[in-house]
């Protein structure tokens, strides 16, 4: 499958930069590394595409780190960065993009199960118009029950409350341009969100079905474990996406709205108190009106603090409040 990409030339005696950099997050995988390196060669090469490699190690313990090492010395197409422990993918993808030199960035996992093949297929799609396109294991080749089902059900949820409806936000197989990501910045889990921090920048997404093969080497680094860690990443994009901009919102709203709560409380105790003479010292609704007013006052209080975080936030890093895809203007009169 051809694409506009640059033609290939290795690294060592190419001008132009790269057109494409490809990012693999490495941690405990010694055994699948050469293997995996050797399977993303034959396919760029093969397809003449102009590309570095890019391997983030995450702190791996077993060997993983020297034979990077050796790998490096040995071959013009490939860079390491090497962290100084395991801070986890989501860190290690930020490495990669922050070293990437490419028009497009290229993800994926190194433990063998995504295919390489696959990356063409991707970039094409990118060309079509698109800034992010993300892989589809539609016959993923994992366990049902620790795996699939978990992973099933955090698809449909993280759909539902982000609006990005993909069937697989968990593939790491995915290729971005380079523009898109240079602004994103990644915390906790937020790598299975990448597609959703992309629409809320106001990307243009687009999913492929690619192939999925069975783990050859080691085991899985996953478990269910990390399923509480997802959760709580998820409700941070769900308040970015919303109230990013905008956190007066969320806080004020509910914080006026405990307010009036408490005050008509307040009020209808009043008037037991005061017309109908009624004691009201002993009552579980004077507590209740006190509390609802005062945690109204804090949570519109909150509101504003987080206001003026948010200006402080997009001001000193002289970031815009929105993204600009292309400006038009009338062509000059010849």
């Amino acid at each position: 499958m051809s694409t506009s990409f640059e033609p290939y030339a290795p690294v060592s005696t190419a001008v132009a930069p790269p057109a494409i950099s490809i990012v693999v997050p490495i941690y405990n995988e010694v055994e699948s590394l050469t293997h995996l390196i050797d399977a993303i060669a034959t396919t760029m090469q093969g397809h003449r595409i102009l590309y570095e490699l890019i391997c983030v190690d995450d702190g791996s313990t077993d060997g993983s780190t020297d034979l990077l090492k050796q790998l490096v010395r040995d071959r013009s197409d490939l860079r390491a960065v090497l962290l100084r422990r395991n801070y986890g993918q989501t860190a290690a993808m930020a490495a990669g993009f922050h070293h990437a030199k490419g028009r497009a960035i290229v993800t994926l996992d190194g433990d063998l199960q995504n295919d390489p093949a696959d990356i063409p297929r991707l970039l094409a799609k990118l060309e079509e118009g698109y800034d992010l396109v993300s892989g589809w294991r539609k016959e993923r080749q994992d366990a049902a029950v620790t795996r699939l089902l978990p992973s099933r059900i955090a698809n449909w949820l993280i759909g539902r409350v982000t609006g990005v409806k993909l069937h697989d936000y968990g593939c790491s197989l995915k290729a971005y341009r380079s523009e898109l990501v240079a602004d994103m910045n990644l915390y906790g889990e937020l790598h299975r969100f990448l597609p959703a921090l992309a629409y809320i920048e106001g990307a243009r997404i687009a999913e492929l079905p690619v192939l999925h093969h069975a783990r050859r080497f080691g085991t899985s680094k996953y478990g269910l474990g990390r399923t509480i860690r997802v959760l709580m990443d998820l409700f941070t994009i769900f308040a970015i996406k919303k109230f990013l901009t905008r956190p007066m919102h969320a806080f004020g709203v509910i914080g006026l709205g405990s307010i009036a709560l408490g005050v008509l409380f307040g009020l209808y105790l009043t008037f037991l108190k005061m017309a109908l003479g009624q004691s009201i010292g002993d009552r579980p609704l004077l507590i209740l009106a006190v509390v609802l007013f005062l945690a109204g006052i804090q949570l519109f209080s909150f509101g504003l603090l987080a206001e003026l975080c948010m200006r402080t936030y997009h001001e000193s890093q002289n970031r815009p409040i929105y993204r600009v895809r292309e400006v038009v203007e009338p062509e000059a009169d010849s």
